[in-house]
């Protein structure tokens, strides 16, 4: 790639050009060089001189460390602003970070600057500047491989004493009436300022009306990115290895913040801008002489922000070079098994039983808090998968004794008394010393809870026991209070109060897949008036939610701060799509998907450093948080505190989505989050840790997260089977569970493999492999005679398996053993029967005759 470097006559302007991008530098008034025109070659002959910044260089001082009390914040109408309730223990705390001067960018003493020429290169141009405090010097390159990158390092030495902070210069600015799309990843985003000071900034519900300065912690990928009006995106991106490492030797480092990341520079012009370091913060106090070094990019792109955002996590960051590293100890299917085991244990369940209103209802305990328990709170989470591992496994344990006393606890879990909450979900957790249902946070009811713990669980059974009538009529009364109360436009109330029936949560939007009840309800039932309601409810939340970026979350605890249930409605529109065929809802669910893209962490760039877990030693890509999702990221969420969480319920929709757009950013994704993390399993019981930072703590009080887990396992090597194969293996998947996700149930209906019907099966004594990186799934042909073992290879490199257990040795000794590849061929094994060479991500399909 050319690069030209021209200056003119006596230096009075320095432009730097290469194919694509062509930036100039004058003298003003002081002699100092400002950045006077940026230009970037839109392609077919096109030009389009990009509008420049008034204030382009500042750096921060503070000679004393800045205090960290939160500031007092007002509205557009000068009233303080209070925020969150009282009773959000978990959310005070890291509000009132967010909120501190440096936070709000109003701490330290602001100096901007022009600069002098130091030098002109081949490549690039160097520039200098100092006054009393700091000499900084500037060392800017268009980047040879990205012609649309700028790569820019600073350095600053201090002069006096005290607390520093560079900020990246500014280039091009978007009119804050008329932009396109701003974001930073994990934090906030959307088309619009928002004056809304709390929806901006904790829920991320458009762009901060202020230039506020965010923490790297919850930002999913390190950059600043600007869609002007134009349809040029501008984004500003920090090296690998600037920001904090989360696990930098033996222990979580939350607390640190290298990087803050804006929207807006100080003087509050919208433009991408990061700091280095923060000040206050770590590495931010200089002595005289002391340096410090920023390394940064900018990209310019006739792109959307998705497009330079995949350019940013793949040619940055290198999120794609990942999966290479990763080698798994514990295959998925492995733990599947054991955690049958665990929640089958009578101890390890922690299994519970009582009498209410004359039903033995059955759940597990939950031993975290719930407002109103006395450490009594029973829950159950995902039926789909409750009833999926009963019909694989034919457990008469399940069958018998555990799945009866959920069911009779779901049926006594709906409202069956009173006029205004009569067939809404009671709550998700049965106190048994006070003998009734609560919600987790507080004595109200969401609309949401319905659609999740009557529609989808109770759909989900019914997908298995068809046959049980009173499911219908329960499912019923659910849908007609869902529709009793959705409003004339599609829209429904966050929460009601559960003594005045009031609305509460007024200040926010029910953001939320609440319309997935109604689908589940005409999936069911079949009537006309929930079909047109489910509709109605997917083109409101298409309109305010997708259109403008904003969304709700579903956990209580940190005031519904947006979490899982994006990607959830993601799903639920996609079902919506199969329900019309109106690919409205298709590309709504693909640009919604493109959102939660900014919920997975990218950074830091995986490596084999070791590390120390708990006195294990661990490669630092074992650890990793790169391709894990957060329960709930920005400024509010529980990532502040615990990094993202292990439960990767998107897998199989993000699987599912390659397939159907071709975005590798979905797949390999999909498969950070799931290869390799044995880290986080507890080895006994299979089961993750939830929170990263809890490492392999296994379920610890919330034992009901086994089931979560094994659903979504299912659900991703399902989905990987059918991308493998093509669509030639192939299974019915059912509803969606609630409520950390999309993932869905299998084996109520028989799938297809190579076009012969079957069912799955799961019969541990059955089969057994000696390599853990390859993932197998069995089923068993709806005739009997033949059984078959789906093989997926889990590595980027080519691997060698060997089958064994007394089915396959019978069957090898009586030749009934074919081994087929992912297209339906019979592979030549010259290895022998059931030793079976897999191509890297690869798949391989066992059939034995029986």
């Amino acid at each position: 790639m050319s690069i030209t470097v021209v200056v003119a006559q006596r230096a009075k302007e320095v432009t730097i050009k290469n194919s694509q991008l062509q930036l100039t530098w004058a003298k003003d008034a002081d002699k100092q060089y400002q950045l006077t025109s940026l230009i970037l070659n839109k392609g077919g002959g096109q030009k389009i001189a990009l509008p420049i910044a008034k204030h382009q260089r500042t750096v921060l001082y503070s000679s004393a460390k800045p205090a960290s009390d939160p500031v007092t914040l007002k509205d557009q109408q000068g009233r303080v602003i209070l925020f969150p309730d009282t009773q959000y223990r978990y959310v005070t705390p890291i509000w009132k970070q967010a909120t501190s001067p440096v936070s709000m960018n109003v701490a330290g003493e602001v100096y901007t600057y022009g600069s002098q020429l130091a030098n002109q290169k081949d490549d690039g141009v160097d520039f200098r500047q100092e006054n009393k405090n700091y000499r900084i010097s500037e060392s800017w390159i268009l980047d040879k491989e990205y012609p649309n990158d700028i790569c820019v390092v600073m350095t600053m030495e201090a002069k006096v004493a005290g607390y520093y902070a560079m900020a990246t210069p500014s280039l091009t600015v978007g009119n804050p009436d008329d932009f396109q799309w701003g974001v930073i990843p994990g934090m906030f985003q959307g088309s619009k300022i928002n004056p809304d000071f709390v929806r901006a900034y904790a829920y991320g519900h458009g762009i901060p009306d202020r230039p506020v300065v965010v923490r790297e912690r919850t930002t999913s990928t390190l950059a600043s990115l600007l869609t002007l009006a134009s349809g040029v995106t501008v984004a500003t991106i920090a090296e690998p290895g600037l920001a904090r490492d989360p696990w930098p030797k033996d222990k979580r480092r939350n607390d640190l913040w290298q990087l803050g990341l804006s929207m807006m520079n100080r003087q509050g012009e919208l433009t991408p801008t990061l700091y280095y370091p923060v000040l206050g913060e770590e590495g931010s106090y200089m002595q005289p002489g002391e340096k410090r070094t920023f390394s940064f990019r900018y990209t310019i792109q006739n792109n959307d922000w998705y497009s330079t955002l995949h350019h940013v996590i793949n040619d940055v960051y290198h999120f794609d070079d990942f999966l290479k590293l990763k080698q798994t100890e514990k295959s998925l299917s492995d733990r599947i098994y054991r955690m049958y085991g665990y929640l089958l244990d009578e101890h390890t369940s922690k299994w519970n039983t009582q009498i209410y209103e004359n039903k033995k209802i059955g759940a597990q305990d939950y031993l975290g808090g719930v407002y109103g328990s006395d450490k009594d709170a029973m829950k159950n989470s995902d039926y789909g998968a409750m009833w999926m591992l009963g019909k694989l496994t034919g457990d008469q344990k399940l069958l018998g004794e555990r799945l009866p006393q959920a069911a009779d606890f779901k049926m006594m879990q709906q409202q069956r008394t009173g006029d205004f909450f009569l067939g809404a979900a009671a709550g998700q957790y049965y106190l048994y010393k006070s003998k009734r249902f609560a919600e987790e946070w507080g004595p109200y009811s969401e609309p949401i809870g319905t659609t999740y713990y009557m529609m989808m669980d109770m759909g989900n059974i019914f997908l298995f026991e068809s046959h049980r009538v009173e499911l219908k009529k329960e499912i019923r009364a659910a849908a007609d209070w869902l529709l009793s109360r959705m409003k004339n436009n599609g829209q429904w109330e966050v929460a009601y109060d559960n003594k005045s029936a009031e609305p509460i949560f007024t200040d926010i939007e029910d953001l939320r897949p609440t319309f997935y009840g109604l689908y589940v309800a005409y999936k069911v039932l079949n009537e006309e008036k929930y079909r047109q309601a489910a509709i109605k409810g997917a083109d409101w939340y298409i309109e305010n939610a997708v259109r403008r970026g904003w969304f709700l979350g579903v956990c209580g605890d940190t005031r519904f701060a947006p979490d899982f249930a994006t990607i959830q409605a993601v799903q639920a529109l996609l079902d919506i799509y199969d329900l019309t065929g109106d690919t409205r809802y298709r590309k709504a669910a693909h640009r919604l998907a493109q959102f939660y893209v900014t919920s997975i962490y990218t950074y830091p760039i995986p490596s084999q450093i070791e590390k120390t877990v708990n006195g294990i030693s661990r490669k630092d890509w074992e650890i990793s948080q790169v391709g894990l999702s957060f329960e709930h990221g920005g400024t509010i969420g529980s990532a502040n505190h615990h990094g993202p969480i292990l439960l990767a319920s998107h897998a199989g929709l993000f699987v599912r989505l390659f397939a159907e757009t071709g975005d590798s950013l979905f797949v390999d994704m999909a498969r950070a989050a799931t290869w390799g993390r044995d880290a986080f399993v507890d080895e006994t019981t299979g089961v993750a840790s939830y929170y990263w930072d809890a490492m392999n703590r296994g379920a610890g009080p919330f034992p009901h997260h086994a089931w979560w887990q094994i659903g979504w396992i299912m659900d991703y090597l399902l989905s990987e089977a059918t991308l493998r194969t093509q669509g030639k293996v192939v299974f019915p998947r059912g509803f969606i569970t609630p409520k950390v996700g999309p993932h869905q149930s299998y084996g109520h209906a028989p799938g297809r493999i190579f076009g012969q019907q079957v069912d799955l099966v799961l019969r541990k004594e059955m089969i057994s492999l000696d390599n853990p990186q390859i993932e197998y799934i069995t089923a068993r042909s709806t005739d009997q005679k033949q059984l078959y073992v789906i093989l997926l290879n889990n590595s980027m490199l080519q691997q060698m398996v060997d089958i064994d257990g007394q089915l396959i040795r019978e069957a090898t000794a009586r030749r009934r053993i074919t081994v087929l590849n992912a297209q339906g061929k019979t592979m030549d094994n010259e290895e022998g029967a059931t030793k079976i060479i897999l191509p890297p991500v690869g798949a391989g399909i066992v059939r034995i005759d029986l």
